[in-house]
Parts: C-alpha cells; sequence; structure tokens
C-alpha cells in the first residue's frame, strides 16, 4: 500500500546541507535519498518524544503493574499472530 507524497519546504543552514549530502554520498545514496533519510529522522525524533513523553507521564505507576499490563499486552498479541499463522493455508 503506497501512500501518497506531501511536498515540504525546508530550509537549512548550508553546513546542515553539505553534511548531510556528503554523508548520503559516501553511503552510496543519490537524490532522491535525501527525502527518505528526513522522513526516517522525522518518525525516529517522533519515536523518541513519544516514549519521553510516556515516561514523564507514568514516572509515578508501579513499576509491577507496569509490568503485568506490558506482559498481558505481549501475550494477546502473541497469541493471536499464532492464531492467524494457523488460519493461513501452507
Amino acid at each position: 500500500m503506497q501512500e501518497e507524497a506531501v511536498r515540504w519546504s525546508l530550509k537549512v543552514s548550508k553546513d546542515t546541507d553539505l553534511s548531510l549530502r556528503t554523508f548520503l554520498g559516501s553511503q552510496g545514496m543519490k537524490k532522491g535519498d535525501l527525502s527518505k533519510f528526513v522522513e526516517e529522522a522525522v518518525n525516529r525524533r517522533l519515536l523518541q518524544c513519544t516514549v519521553q513523553e510516556l515516561w514523564t507521564r507514568n514516572a509515578s505507576a508501579d513499576a509491577d503493574e507496569v509490568e503485568r499490563i506490558v506482559e498481558e499486552a505481549v501475550n494477546e498479541v502473541r497469541t493471536e499472530r499464532r492464531l492467524q499463522r494457523k488460519a493461513q493455508p501452507a
């Protein structure tokens, strides 16, 4: 499922531009890979912010209760995946 691309206009310093393009070139990446790099960086930063927000929000939570909730959720997902694999034709 291909998502529709949205065009951004960004301004960065010349130093940042040169550093990034030099890095991308050294990795064998081409011009179009700049968009992929930026999207990945944004997604990583959003994840970091979300995790930090959750840590802050749950700082006073009981660690054992959090562990129990996480284990329960992981077990539910694993069970669901096992059932899906069994339901798929061989």
